[in-house]
């Protein structure tokens, strides 16, 4: 059982744990609820209380013994018995169920509205009739009064059938094109339906006549709300005579008093989905409303929310058990969600030891589910490398930042900082080493950091012990004493630099202000100390007085003359500092840089070569040759225009140096004589060709 403290309030979660598989033996389940803890320490408030794939609607019975859901697939609705806390009977349908509704005080008559336009009843033995309806139906109510069910859907028309007389009533014609949702107030059963153009059209069904209608979709946009398209009637709650709550397709909740056409409150999700389920709560006077994502429970009164809970998997349905904290939802999950909440209320009688149970662990320290989880922001991410699993479920985003499964978090910290352990236990070994150091005989030692600090403060201290103030002299010492500040004096990163232009054009006025401030507690001392009658002593208090202006504006002065000769001083380092640089990049030895032209090359000026270079690119492909030949003679082209060319080039001899050259032939001679020698009485002399030449094909004869 999970536990959980969204806004301080505690809620439970009682289908967390390990489940086991359906295909496992007996034996073997016996055998995993022995070994496994996890297993053994789960709750399971109702045995099998799931669906093959999803559930869509849930309903308890009047008399508080039947929990009654219907899921797929296939459709199929089960009803537990909850004084057994098992389920009782399992019933399959020909159509998924839109929703149901208990007739009767326990489970012997019940509706449901099918997918496909059925109307199916049941008794307490199956299915007792099945009829069906003109158009697609999305809601119905039952008015006891008449024992008539009002079906709502596809049309501008409400279907009523009676089920005393058993056939179909003339309808009631709403003035819009469709219908979502009905309900019918319980204490003057007043019926009232939600329509896709936004509005709510109220009936009273002894007349059959419409006595009013709301429009909701105008009211639910507010300055605070973002709304795309026209507002849809998704929700409609009645919880008394007058107040009535109103659920839109943006994600609205309003509040109503019937007696007027304005909302008392209008309750934003800012999610954007429509509202599926609304349900009061009466002893706190809260308003649980649900969309596909979360389920947010507020004060009716004010809006301001209370708790929220979000679960994994989309809800399709709310439930809270009467008069308790219980709360069920149908999900697009096979479990049905189970939350317990205290604060809402006690647990069913016929579940009384959650009461217990929670009281039990209240005492004890148990994980929230916050423990397993570590909240990273953007900048953490980027430190370990994991930015790029934004958007993935990995993450969940949460406020400013993100949570992420602590395991891997610990694994990337241990990747990201291979060595951050050793350090760790490095500086946990130095502070049991001074820890025990405290222990042994104290004496006045100053701190390693901030010793000047440290020395001021407790000269400030004395100063201030000798005096009749002690409250001040206490907040002086609060500063060496106090556990919050001992990292000012311990840890290096903490160090004051001295030399720093802010440091030494701050220190003077600090300085100043702690001068001023000690010659007027000095001042006052002695005219506490020196208070007589005379009217001489008086005179000579006020002119003490003009004393104190001429001294604080010579000190002002002082504070000037000590703030320029500091900027004096800065300013001679800075030129100083310049005038060394420029010394040390003149008495550096910069030494040229030679470098070798390669074979064919030439060295020319920078704008020789550049305006060279230019004319060549701009010239076409004929004029660079034909520059070529002039210059260099290094090509020639000969042949006729259908064949037989001939293309000659010549290389440019290049002169080296002498040594140079000596080697290269001495080189040359001795691989020919290699070759001699290989080859001897084999070589066969070829005809030499002309250097440079390639016979591009056959002359024609």
């Amino acid at each position: 059982m999970q536990v959980s403290t969204p806004n301080n309030v505690k809620i439970y979660n009682l289908i967390a744990g390990k489940t086991l598989p359906e295909w496992l033996t007996d034996r073997k389940k016996r055998d995993l609820q022995k070994k496994d803890a996890d297993i053994q320490r789960r709750i399971q408030l109702i045995q099998d209380f799931e669906m093959p794939a999803v559930s869509n609607c849930i309903r308890s019975s009047r008399d508080g013994q039947y929990l009654m859901v219907t899921g797929t697939y296939k459709p199929r609705v089960r009803c537990y018995e909850v004084a057994q806390m098992s389920m009782k009977f399992e019933r399959g349908l020909d159509a998924e169920v839109v929703t149901f509704d208990i007739l009767s005080e326990d489970y012997s008559k019940v509706v449901f509205l099918h997918c496909d336009r059925y109307v199916e009843f049941h008794a307490q033995y199956g299915r007792y009739y099945r009829t069906r309806i003109p158009k697609v139906g999305r809601d119905f109510s039952f008015h006891y009064p008449s024992c008539d069910l009002y079906f709502v859907g596809a049309s501008r028309e409400v279907y009523r059938l009676n089920l005393e007389q058993g056939r179909f009533l003339n309808p009631l014609v709403t003035n819009s094109v469709e219908s979502n949702v009905c309900d019918i107030n319980p204490v003057h059963h007043l019926f009232a339906c939600g329509t896709v153009e936004g509005r709510i059209e109220c009936w009273d069904p002894r007349v059959r006549s419409r006595v009013g209608e709301l429009d909701c979709a105008l009211s639910s946009i507010t300055e605070d709300t973002m709304v795309d398209g026209l507002p849809a009637i998704s929700a409609l709650k009645f919880k008394d005579g007058l107040t009535m709550a109103v659920g839109t397709s943006t994600g609205q909740i309003l509040l109503y008093d019937i007696r007027s056409n304005r909302p008392v409150l209008v309750k934003d999700h800012h999610y954007g989905l429509p509202i599926n389920s609304i349900e009061f709560n009466d002893p706190q006077d809260l308003v649980l409303s649900t969309d596909s994502k979360i389920l947010k429970i507020w004060n009716k009164h004010t809006g301001k929310a209370y708790t929220s809970i979000e679960p994994e998997s989309e809800i399709n349905q709310l439930h809270v058990w009467p008069d308790s904290g219980l709360i069920f939802m149908a999900n697009e999950e096979p479990k049905v969600l189970t939350y317990f909440v205290p604060s809402l209320g006690p647990a069913p009688r016929w579940c009384s030891f959650m009461d217990n149970l929670t009281e039990e662990l209240e005492e004890m320290e148990t994980p929230t589910v916050y423990d397993d989880y570590k909240f990273v922001t953007d900048t953490d991410l980027e430190n370990l490398g994991l930015a790029h699993l934004i958007g993935s479920p990995l993450l969940r985003a949460y406020m400013h930042g993100y949570f992420m499964d602590i395991r891997l978090y610990q694994k990337a910290k241990t990747i990201a900082e291979p060595f951050a352990y050793e350090e760790y236990r490095r500086n946990k070994i130095r502070q049991k080493i001074e820890e025990t150091r405290d222990s042994r005989v104290k004496t006045n030692k100053l701190p390693k950091v901030n010793r000047d600090l440290a020395q001021r403060l407790i000269e400030e201290e004395d100063d201030k012990g000798e005096g009749k103030k002690k409250k001040k002299a206490k907040e002086a010492s609060s500063l060496l004493q106090d556990d919050r500040f001992s990292a000012l004096f311990s840890n290096p990163e903490f160090q004051v630099d001295t030399e720093t232009e802010e440091f030494r054009l701050l220190n003077p006025v600090v300085r100043q202000q702690k001068k001023k401030k000690r010659e007027k507690r000095e001042k006052l001392e002695d005219q506490f100390q020196e208070v007589e009658e005379d009217e001489e002593e008086q005179e000579e208090v006020e002119g003490r007085g003009s004393d104190d202006d001429s001294s604080s504006s010579e000190d002002d002065r002082d504070l000037v003359e000590e703030l320029r000769k500091q900027h004096r001083d800065i300013r001679r380092e800075r030129a100083l500092q310049h005038k060394a640089e420029r010394e040390r990049d003149a008495a550096t030895n910069l030494t040229p840089k030679f470098y070798e032209l390669k074979m064919g090359e030439e060295f020319m000026k920078d704008g020789e070569g550049r305006k060279d270079s230019k004319r060549k690119m701009k010239a076409s492909l004929g004029e660079r040759v034909q520059l070529q030949e002039e210059t260099d003679k290094m090509l020639r082209l000969s042949g006729q225009a259908v064949g037989s060319k001939e293309l000659t080039f010549n290389l440019r001899k290049v002169e080296k140096p002498r040594e140079t050259q000596r080697k290269l032939d001495e080189a040359q001679h001795r691989l020919e004589r290699k070759e001699v020698r290989r080859s001897a009485g084999q070589y066969l002399k070829k005809p030499r060709t002309k250097p440079g030449t390639f016979w591009k094909g056959k002359k024609k004869k």
